[in-house]
């Protein structure tokens, strides 16, 4: 279990900062971190990151499939860790 804990810890960090870092880029005009990369980031682990970037770097929150989408990937995520606590044990 500790691996997967680290896996969150990690991937949720380089969330943050990719989403951060496609705002700084957006702003200056260069080149951005496609928005499938971005969703993509949230489906593997990074979903609480990528919702805490759009929040405080206010990236992306016109959008109405960020702002629906991952909200439900967090909640999908969650439940799925929950079913495999309560039916699988480690």
């Amino acid at each position: 279990m500790k691996y997967f804990e680290g896996w969150l810890i990690i991937i949720n960090i380089i969330a943050f900062a990719i989403w951060c870092a496609d705002k700084a880029l957006a702003r200056r005009g260069g080149r951005r971190v496609p928005e499938k990369t971005l969703f993509l980031l949230a489906i593997i682990g990074g979903s609480a990151g990528s919702i805490a970037a759009m929040h405080i770097a206010r990236h992306k929150t016109r959008k109405w499939y960020f702002r629906l989408g991952l909200p439900v990937i967090l909640l999908a995520q969650i439940a799925a860790v929950w079913l495999a606590i309560k039916y699988i044990s480690f």
